[in-house]
């Protein structure tokens, strides 16, 4: 697909698709296809060094690019511009998981809201891959937040992104970056040579979708602004990710609350340092963060549609401010 302008309208058209229609089903989804057949080599493939979890990398890319790409050629070919584009909106929407990220901090703000921090703990392994287990309302509501936060960019804002640069095979491999790096890209004794390229690779690709994500942030809540400037500055480096902690920080100086502390994964306890100086996180603030996500959503989406539609508008705009057949001055003469 080329053309910047068409890159970032499909991008658009397919946040519009995921709000309309969101996921399908896990059966059917190709993410969870891509997820199968990755752990389905991991299980043969599995050796304890960084060179093999490079080559699960680079076959990973090849399992989530390749498809998409003969898939684009042929819609083109069979179908033209017309096909090409539906089946670009159609891949980027399914990169995007703007509503069902919603949709479960719903579930878990109205599990906490009616006194059920056992259903919310439940669902919560959905958002955060966090040991929910032990957790009162409090932290389930920071664990939220500040998944809503990190997942602004790993479900929205990172593979807009790449749509935007290089189209439907752009998304696609980010998603399968993404993905890779949610099954083995942590510091566990099975994963931290064998997962270290996929870690790798996930923090390139959401360097500059983070900090993208960051002053959309500061856009949504200008108010803010400085706050969410200094926070992301000063704090962020506190943060063990070079790119969660960007995001977090701007979520927590937006919202005017403290995110961070420790946090247990697999039984094994992490400290992330404290981000933002307000108040600790609560069940109302759920809500909050879901709007603020979904602002940023809309602008990031608005962004991207801005420059097609102004290349629509613009000859109804030149024909209303200079009419047909009015005297063009001399320097209208080419």
């Amino acid at each position: 697909m080329t053309g910047w302008r068409s890159r970032g309208a499909a991008a658009a058209a397919a946040v519009v698709l995921d709000h309309l229609v969101g996921d399908p089903r896990d059966g059917l989804h190709p993410v969870a296809w891509f997820g199968r057949a990755m752990a389905w080599r991991e299980a043969v493939a599995w050796r304890d060094d960084r060179w093999s979890g490079a080559r699960h990398l680079c076959a990973g890319l090849a399992v989530a690019g390749l498809p998409t790409l003969v898939l684009g050629a042929t819609a083109r070919r069979f179908g033209g511009m017309a096909a090409e584009r539906a089946f670009a909106v159609a891949v980027v929407a399914t990169t995007l998981g703007a509503r069902s990220l919603d949709r479960h901090a719903s579930q878990i703000a109205g599990a906490l809201a009616s006194g059920r921090p056992d259903v919310a703990r439940r669902v919560l392994p959905a958002l955060a891959g966090r040991d929910p287990e032990g957790l009162d309302e409090a932290e389930i509501a920071r664990a939220v937040v500040e998944s809503l936060a990190e997942n602004s960019v790993d479900a929205v804002v990172a593979p807009l992104f790449w749509a935007a640069v290089a189209g439907p095979i752009g998304s696609a491999t980010y998603r399968a970056v993404n993905t890779l790096d949610a099954m083995v890209g942590h510091r566990s004794d099975r994963y931290r040579h064998f997962g270290w390229a996929s870690a790798r690779a996930d923090d390139i690709v959401n360097f500059v979708p983070a900090r993208i994500a960051a002053v959309l942030v500061a856009l949504c809540v200008p108010r803010r602004a400085a706050h969410i400037v200094r926070a992301v500055r000063q704090q962020a480096p506190n943060h063990p990710s070079p790119n969660a902690g960007v995001v977090e920080a701007a979520f927590a100086a937006a919202l005017a609350v403290r995110l961070g502390g420790t946090n247990s994964y697999g039984g094994v306890a992490e400290h992330r340092g404290e981000l933002g100086h307000g108040r600790v996180a609560d069940t109302e603030d759920i809500a909050r963060a879901r709007r603020l996500a979904r602002r940023v959503t809309f602008t990031a989406a608005t962004a991207l549609a801005l420059p097609s539609l102004v290349r629509v508008v613009r000859p109804s705009l030149v024909r209303v401010v200079r009419p047909r057949g009015a005297r063009r001055s001399r320097r209208d003469v080419p």
